[in-house]
């Protein structure tokens, strides 16, 4: 196979043609008049009612009187609220679809001008900036817990704000709500620009996109009001994981005709990891998730697997949310950005290939890692180990693949702080994949279990992997989309990136320490054969850990203002440069 290049463009961003804004009318007894007269202006101009827009009409209309009758007869105020908000979010798309129909053009957006692709930017858009929010307020919810940690009285004896309430608020919103609005911006873009083709579908993206962040609304409230499965990193209730079904199996749609349509003959690599990560979401989330509603007026369900099966089903599916939703997606990332910034060739397309296919192949056996020294037979316990183990080569060959890309082009480490968060992000992504596998060994897995050492690796590879690899993904594509010369302030990236290193650097080294300490007291014994330390011994030792911890997130929170600022100085400065004031851009070798 010839080596394909990553192809350096700089041609013209053009947006979706037809996505004219209406101010909405804040007069919603006037709904029926405006569209009478929407519907009479459009009959006289020729244009017609599309089928998606049709459709999309009645299968809202009929959504929100539903869910008015389940709200009305809901067991439960919590379940009735979530009725409520289903009803109210189908009226406001049947709204927000009546505005488009007024203010579009009859003809269908074209697929070219001027020989270039009609690019479909407006779902990006609003993904790449809702991204932005969803983390920060992620990052801030973990910060508060870490403090509670700490300092346990700021749970003020309040349900709502509780840890094992906000706990999974906060891994939700940083990995989905934050890390999938991420990959959904980034895989729309990277698929139009490798294939030279406009999005498919004309409301379809924007469902997929909105109806996503709904699911992520329906979710964070619900685990505030103490509405939860209890599985980890699956805690929504099964008619939250229904409407993501739905929407999910849209973006899947999504994709693969924007594929099908493409000029480029190639299929980049980098779809080939954002359609792996699509598909296997969809299968992980309906194994785990196979379950019994007890009534459609009841929020709890009944999942059919029990006991050692249920915990084998569940982290076969919470590795593999890691796997494929926390790596396999951001992989994708890491094949278009880190070229398209260091604008170079991908370093071996060869290794690439071989990388994606090693990758999908091993992950999919690891997840009984999680499952040492329980009830799970010892055979498979060893086959996931196994497989983590091998799971190294893959990894470790993608992260050279990236780091290499910049072979020649080193020097602009020192003048482009972007490409410098992205290749970070690439050398955490090999230290996490190497931490991994080496605490999936059973003799070390019996030190590092239950233990925070677990939560240091897992941060080193959300904050430092996904957390970087997102924001030099995002510092890229966003004045690409919304058509700036570059960012308002290259010298604020630069503390945002160190900021956020030392941050890591502060979390991962104190959660490590303590994960140690916390093993080794917890396996100390007495010449009598007695435990030698108290669990309360063991949690007082680790108060100095748990303040240095919440000092580092405090320290990538921090970072992450700042981007945010930057951000949006960008968006409203169209004459944003990529040089900042008083700061010079050094010559190579200078």
């Amino acid at each position: 196979m010839t080596h394909v290049k990553v192809l350096v463009r700089r041609g013209m961003h053009l947006g979706a043609a037809g996505q004219g804004q209406v101010r909405p009318d804040s007069a919603a007894q006037k709904f029926s008049a405006q569209q009478g007269k929407l519907m009479a202006q459009a009959a006289q101009s020729g244009k017609s009612m599309r089928i998606g827009e049709a459709g999309l009409l009645v299968v809202l209309s009929a959504l929100a009187l539903f869910s008015i009758f389940v709200a009305s007869k809901a067991w439960t105020p919590v379940y009735a609220f979530h009725a409520w908000l289903f009803a109210l979010g189908s009226i406001a798309a049947v709204v927000g679809i009546f505005k488009r129909y007024g203010a579009r053009d009859a003809a269908w957006p074209v697929q070219e001008i001027d020989g270039r692709p009609n690019y479909n930017y407006g779902p990006i858009k609003f993904s790449a900036v809702i991204a932005l929010f969803w983390g920060i307020a992620g990052f801030l919810v973990g910060l508060y817990i870490a403090l509670e940690l700490a300092f346990p009285a700021l749970n003020f004896d309040l349900p709502w704000i509780s840890f094992g309430r906000l706990r999974p608020l906060h891994t939700s919103a940083v990995i989905f709500a934050f890390g999938g609005n991420v990959l959904i911006s980034t895989s729309m873009y990277v698929m139009q620009r490798t294939s030279r083709a406009r999005l498919a579908g004309d409301l379809a993206p924007w469902f997929v996109v909105l109806g996503y962040n709904f699911f992520i609304l329906i979710a964070g409230t619900g685990y505030l009001l103490g509405v939860t499965r209890a599985h980890e990193y699956a805690e929504p209730e099964w008619y939250a994981i229904l409407w993501l079904v739905v929407v999910w199996v849209t973006y899947l749609l999504v994709y693969l005709f924007t594929l099908a349509k493409r000029t480029e003959p190639h299929i980049y690599v980098a779809n080939w990891f954002y359609l792996a990560f699509i598909v296997t979401i969809a299968v992980l989330v309906l194994g785990n998730n196979t379950e019994i509603p007890i009534s459609i007026f009841s929020p709890k369900s009944v999942i059919v697997w029990s006991g050692v099966q249920d915990a084998m089903v569940q982290w076969w599916y919470g590795h593999n949310a890691v796997g494929f939703f926390l790596t396999a997606g951001f992989l994708g990332i890491m094949y278009y950005f880190v070229p398209k910034r260091a604008e170079r060739p991908v370093y071996s397309y060869r290794l690439s290939i071989v990388h994606f296919w090693a990758l999908i192949f091993l992950y999919i056996w690891a997840g009984p890692h999680h499952l040492h020294y329980t009830a799970l037979p010892d055979w498979a316990q060893t086959l996931g180990m196994t497989f983590s183990i091998m799971l190294w080569m893959p990894s470790w060959g993608g992260m050279i693949n990236g780091l290499m890309t910049l072979s020649g082009a080193w020097d602009k480490l020192r003048t482009d702080p972007v490409l410098r968060m992205l290749v970070v992000s690439v050398a955490f992504y090999g230290m996490s994949t190497f931490e991994g596998p080496l605490m999936s060994v059973k003799a070390v897995n019996a030190l590092s279990h239950y233990t925070d050492w677990g939560i240091g690796h897992v941060h080193s590879g959300s904050l430092g992997w996904v957390g970087f690899v997102s924001f030099g993904a995002l510092y890229c594509l966003i004045p690409w989309v919304f058509n700036r010369k570059g960012l308002y302030s290259l010298k604020l990236v630069d503390w945002h990136f160190w900021l956020g290193t030392i941050g890591i650097v502060f979390y991962i080294s104190a959660m490590w320490v303590a994960g140690i300490m916390q093993g080794l007291m917890w396996r100390a014994y007495t010449p009598q054969g007695f435990l030698e330390y108290s669990f309360v011994e063991t949690t007082e030792a680790m108060h100095p850990m748990y303040v240095i911890r919440a000092l580092g997130g405090g320290m990538f929170l921090l970072g992450a203002l700042i981007m945010a600022f930057n951000i949006y100085k960008t968006i409203a400065s169209p004459e944003a440069s990529a040089v900042p004031t008083g700061r010079p851009a050094l010559a190579p070798a200078e």
